[in-house]
């Protein structure tokens, strides 16, 4: 199966610019993990969502799709990366506690990746898959960023983005349940905001059909909201969260 790569060829900025996970959100998902034998990262990108899972649990199995994305990730000595699609990880039936896609799942082919996740996870193991749509900054700043994401690169979107803003209407075929919610923080200058946008799959799709860096459309509108560049601001992505439970069905009884 091939998969459509979109990050590739900015997996070192990909690797830099992108925010850290809270540590909250790992404690979370180990408590709900029936043990903390081993969890897959699917889709692991440059590894930061590994790494995080690996100061709780005694093995990470980490997949992308990407060799690049891959050799770009964080070495762990716990964690394990290899090159392998969603939907078919190579792992084996019915050992996993707990399942983690960050920022991801829109890329996957759904069906074929639920039927792989219920075949690896163990019987009341985890899948919790996260997404986080628009920074929050402060609102001149962030009304340039939407500007950006919405008219500049918006038709430069792959169709699979519109699933980022659908995140809670997903097809979620697991026993559901509420979970606690968290955002990812960052503080930044304005380098690190422009190098995070340079990431954007729509931002390097632009370049590649237009021949020009969109964000020359923002970049003095940018400065003149930040002010000096090297201020340190805050920034905030709320996280999206949907976790649930393999509760496979039970043989009938004879």
């Amino acid at each position: 199966m091939t998969f459509k790569d979109h990050f590739s060829k900015q997996a070192a900025g990909y690797a830099k610019f992108r925010p850290r996970y809270p540590q909250k959100l790992f404690d979370y998902l180990r408590s709900i993990a029936p043990s903390r034998q081993l969890a897959w990262d699917c889709g692991t990108g440059n590894g930061q969502a590994a790494v995080g899972l690996a100061s709780l649990f005694d093995r990470v199995i980490a997949t992308d799709a990407s060799e690049k994305q891959i050799a770009s990730a964080q070495s762990h000595k716990i964690v394990e990366y290899r090159v392998a699609p969603a939907e078919n990880s190579g792992i084996e039936s019915e050992t996993l506690d707990l399942i983690m896609v960050a920022q991801a799942l829109h890329w996957f082919d759904l069906d074929r990746f639920y039927a792989e996740a219920q075949r690896v996870l163990k019987l009341d193991g985890v899948l919790a898959a996260s997404a986080y749509n628009l920074l929050q900054i402060e609102p001149a700043i962030d009304e340039i960023v939407n500007r950006y994401y919405y008219e500049v690169v918006g038709p430069s979107w792959p169709p699979e983005r519109k699933l980022v803003e659908q995140f809670s209407d997903l097809p979620f075929p697991f026993q559901e349940i509420d979970p606690s919610k968290f955002e990812m923080t960052a503080q930044w200058n304005l380098d690190h905001l422009l190098g995070y946008l340079q990431t954007w799959s729509s931002t390097q799709r632009f370049i590649a059909a237009n021949k020009r860096d969109p964000l020359e459309a923002i970049a003095d509108d940018l400065r003149a909201a930040w002010g000096d560049p090297g201020q340190m601001r805050k920034v905030v992505w709320p996280l999206i969260l949907r976790v649930g439970i393999n509760a496979m069905p039970k043989p009938p009884k004879e």
